[in-house]
């Protein structure tokens, strides 16, 4: 049986007797000729060559053709940036620039790099028959966002009408693209809407819905096969994705495997995934590739199921490792030894940090796959590069693309578990989820303000120690000392030894411990005398 009839089989929820491999190769494949993601993204026959070489190693079932989600954006006006290691990112939104609906045409399949797709897709169809071709198209509610910009999460609810117009432009534009890529070749049509992780059940049924249904009927009338990609933490909605019936579904590492499974076959739909990008295909050993891959098999079993990475590989994994990923799911011998062996210990170094955020600025920690090629990450990074100008002197940000083993390390210091997240002075503060300028600048202020009551209270915060200069005064220092130490505390400590200053304290016996601690009892207001005789009482 060779790969498309293998996928055709899970995609039909038929028991197989190999698990279907898919490795979502896109600006890897330039990786693999020694070419840069621009050069290869322009050209058919950079993209032919690197495909080639990729089903040569790695022996798929399946492949996309091409895995770049801004190729239909550019096409439409927005200005594009590009990267050597990654597909390039969406810097302008037309529609939030003063163009509108009517100024905008679906794009044809000779426009821009869409040809170049497509003809890449015509080549590798002829030179490789037995393969599973994905075709690759932006979904309507990404490509909504790259139009319009964030503002399409305010819009949704201020301005509906106005988001289900760009909505339905953004539909038939992709029913076209499937159209196109049938024509060209391809077996599987997969909508990838990584924007929909942003939304809750509710929008999604309102704003995706019914927008992306037609995409996945239209591809069924034309006796191919659909399937829906969505990554980050998109688990709220793996139901309401199956429900725009699609014949499969893919998700990321950010969802459960087992999860999604339970939901896809009780829906009678495939699903695919989620094998680790980074941590273990980008930065793993051979032998973790191998316990991972054995992992995802035994969880998704052999019905409906389609052995995937969680999203594009990043441009230069190991060749090596997903060799390894290919040998051990031709090898049933093999997968039974790896059964066998013991688990290695995670040697993931783990920070301490419970003093994080005590420095004067406002740390804002966005922790990323990568905001050069991952959508939802892009959108967080720049949703936070928009308000740090509000801040400017007391709030400080960083990205942490988790393509390092020390960034994995910080992201898992931090509890993250989720990509994309925002932390803020090392908490955790917006999941997977853009959070509205308005929300953002509040969260941040809040923290400052936190910070600086918590300055003023240090700086007034005070410890007197009494007594008499001798080795049991010594020990009470040195105790105070050690306890400031481990606190993390920064106290003034006052020593007092003078006779009549000691006598002024009243205290009876030596030594003595006085704090003194000031606390705020009001701000922006003038209280009344009632209210101050009360605080007097306390004293």
């Amino acid at each position: 049986m060779n790969g498309l009839e293998l996928i055709k089989q899970a995609f039909a929820l038929q028991p197989v007797g190999r698990i279907p491999w898919v490795p979502f190769v896109g600006v890897h494949g330039g990786y693999l000729i020694s070419t840069d993601a621009e050069t290869y993204l322009k050209s058919a026959e950079k993209i032919t060559a690197g495909i080639s070489k990729a089903i040569e190693l790695y022996r798929p079932d399946g492949i996309p053709v091409v895995f770049d989600l801004q190729v239909e954006a550019e096409v439409l006006g927005c200005d594009i940036r590009w990267s050597e290691a990654g597909p390039p990112a969406v810097v302008s939104h037309p529609l939030a620039e003063g163009k509108s609906l009517k100024d905008l045409t679906i794009p044809g399949p000779d426009d821009g790099r869409l040809a170049v797709c497509l003809q890449a897709a015509r080549s590798l169809r002829e030179k490789y028959p037995d393969i599973a071709l994905y075709g690759l198209i932006t979904g309507p509610f990404t490509l909504a966002l790259h139009l319009l910009g964030t503002d399409i999460f305010i819009k949704m609810f201020e301005a509906p009408k106005e988001i289900h117009a760009i909505m339905d432009f953004c539909s038939r534009t992709a029913q076209k693209i499937a159209d196109y890529y049938m024509q060209a070749g391809c077996d599987v049509v997969a909508l990838v809407d990584p924007m929909t992780s942003q939304i809750d059940r509710q929008t999604f049924d309102t704003f995706v819905k019914p927008y992306v249904t037609p995409v996945f009927e239209q591809v069924r009338q034309n006796n191919k096969l659909s399937s829906f990609f969505v990554c980050g933490h998109a688990q709220q909605n793996i139901e309401a994705m199956c429900d725009c019936k699609p014949d499969n579904i893919s998700i990321d590492e950010n969802i459960p495997l087992d999860f999604v499974k339970e939901i896809a076959l009780e829906k009678g739909i495939s699903f695919g995934g989620n094998m680790k990008l980074t941590v273990v295909l980008l930065m793993g050993s051979e032998e973790d590739c191998r316990e991972h891959a054995l992992e995802c098999l035994d969880l998704g079993g052999n019905t409906g199921f389609i052995l995937a990475p969680g999203c594009d590989l990043p441009r230069e994994t190991p060749s090596k490792n997903l060799i390894t990923v290919a040998n051990l799911l031709n090898d049933p011998y093999q997968q039974e030894i790896v059964r066998t062996l013991e688990k290695k210990e995670s040697t993931l170094e783990i920070f301490n940090m419970k003093d994080y955020g005590q420095a004067d600025k406002v740390i804002v920690d966005i922790v990323t796959l990568d905001s050069e090629s991952c959508a939802p990450c892009q959108y967080m990074v720049e949703a936070v590069k928009r308000v740090a100008p509000y801040f400017e002197g007391v709030v400080e940000w960083r990205e942490h693309a988790i393509k390092k083993m020390e960034e994995v390390s910080f992201m898992s210091s931090l509890m993250v578990k989720n990509i994309p997240t925002i932390c803020i002075d090392g908490k955790i503060a917006f999941v997977s989820k853009i959070p509205p300028e308005k929300v953002l600048v509040a969260a941040i202020q809040q923290r400052i303000n936190e910070k600086l009551k918590l300055k003023i209270k240090s700086k007034k915060s005070e410890i007197i120690l009494l007594g008499k200069d001798d080795e049991k005064f010594q020990e009470l220092k040195e105790r105070v000392n050690r306890a400031q130490t481990e606190l993390g505390k920064d106290l003034e400590v006052k020593i007092i030894t003078d006779q009549k200053n000691l006598a002024s304290y009243g205290v009876v016996q030596l030594p003595a411990v006085v704090s003194v601690h000031y606390k705020i009892k009001s701000e922006g207001l003038v209280p009344s005398t009632e209210v101050i005789k009360e605080w007097l009482k306390e004293l």
